[in-house]
């Protein structure tokens, strides 16, 4: 089966380059697809560098809107969606997402961060269905409806799907891995806005189940 490597950002360009990569070292990915989500900074310019496909929005349509266009873009078989600003990704967690599903032992399988830091590595502890590192078939991320107005929310909507038509999903860890937070990114204020949103987005999405 054809696979591919589908990374949505907005404004990485201080990350996206090494997760590029990283995702470069690993063979059997045929595809690695950035979308750049109305960015305003160089991140679509770092990604063509490296030899990535880009797709440049205008505007920005959010994460689940972002996936979805990278989907539209592909014929893979399999697409495994890895955020833009990993810390401390490794070939082997790459290897370790697509495997299980290119093999048929599982449909989706989860990226769980242990060992990068307290912070992210708590979230995921509480809350697995958040994580953005997830690899699945693209006929069945098709058939999840909604996914262009999620934004924040796509991961509900994708844990949800898997969960209501029966899909066998594994969690996979990914040790000593972590990313930037958004108090780094933006300054502790911005940051601490930015973060309230992306939450007030994952309970709406949430509240309409």
């Amino acid at each position: 089966m054809k696979s591919a490597v589908i990374i949505p950002a907005y404004n990485e360009e201080q990350t996206i380059g090494k997760v590029i990569e990283v995702v470069k070292q690993v063979p059997f990915i045929e595809e690695t697809i950035v979308i750049s989500d109305g960015s305003t900074d160089n991140t679509a310019d770092v990604a063509r560098l490296l030899g990535a496909k880009v797709i440049t929005l205008e505007q920005n349509l959010g994460k689940g809107g972002a996936m979805m266009v990278g989907v539209n873009n592909t014929s893979a078989d399999v697409v495994l969606f890895l955020d833009a600003d990993l810390l401390g990704l490794q070939p082997l967690h790459v290897v370790d997402l697509l495997l299980p599903v290119l093999e048929g032992r599982a449909e989706m399988t989860v990226g769980i961060f242990e060992h990068g830091r307290l912070a992210t590595d708590l979230a995921q502890f509480f809350a697995p269905y958040l994580s953005g590192q997830r690899a699945v078939k693209r006929q069945l991320f098709r058939q999840i409806s909604n996914l262009e107005m999620s934004r924040y929310g796509v991961e509900v909507a994708m844990t949800r799907f898997a969960k209501s038509a029966g899909i066998s999903v594994l969690e996979v860890e990914l040790r000593d891995m972590t990313h930037v937070m958004k108090e780094e990114k933006m300054g502790v204020v911005r940051g601490f806005v930015a973060r309230l949103k992306m939450y007030w987005e994952i309970a709406k999405f949430v509240g309409r189940g």
